[in-house]
């Protein structure tokens, strides 16, 4: 059976914003302060956190992620949504109809979304070249091998295909305390 290697990345909780939230949150013209870079080119970790506050209690010190989006956007572990009161589907990114909403709180307003509370579903990104020298296909699903002594299997990974990612695999920290998975670790990919 054919496969190849692909690092990890755990993703903690997070908002994406659009421009207008931004200024509604954080004040007008204000624009997002990078504090690092992450493992997919242009995205960055922010400066700024934000309050989530959902019907059943509220979450402080949520980080805000860049750049600003066309629509805003809360990826949730599906342990967070417990605390907050709210029932996301497992969606891909970006896919927010019919998803729930909740207030966000910065240091100078609050907004309500009224729809944009996801958990992400698992996903590897990568590039055209990637995908073709393995065959796959955006929106492609493959299973990736987690080795160790709470490993498994992870079945149903998206393949997310663009000229502007970098081959890198994405999961929550549900995930990764379920795996005993960190940071950079390298899986193998099972090609069907």
């Amino acid at each position: 059976m054919a496969s190849f290697m692909v690092p990890v990345g755990i993703s903690n909780r997070h908002i994406h914003l659009s421009q207008q939230h931004i200024e509604e949150l954080f004040g007008a013209g204000h624009t997002l302060t990078k504090t690092k870079d992450l493992s997919q080119p242009g995205q960055f970790a922010c400066e700024e956190i934000v309050t989530l506050i959902g019907p059943k209690g509220s979450m402080p010190g949520v980080r805000v992620l860049g750049p600003a989006r066309k629509a805003s956007q809360v990826e949730l572990a599906a342990t967070d949504t417990f605390k907050l009161g709210v029932k996301p589907p497992v969606r891909d990114s970006g896919k927010i109809d019919g998803t729930p909403g909740l207030d966000v709180e910065g240091p100078q307003g609050k907004v309500h979304l009224d729809e944009g509370v996801i958990i992400a579903a698992r996903h590897i990104h990568m590039t055209p070249e990637d995908a073709a020298k393995h065959s796959l296909k955006d929106g492609d699903h493959v299973r990736v091998v987690v080795p160790g002594v709470r490993g498994g299997i992870l079945e149903h990974v998206l393949i997310r295909v663009s000229s502007s990612y970098a081959l890198d695999m994405h999961i929550d920290t549900d995930e990764g305390n379920a795996f005993s998975l960190s940071n950079g670790l390298q899986l193998e990919v099972l090609l069907d």
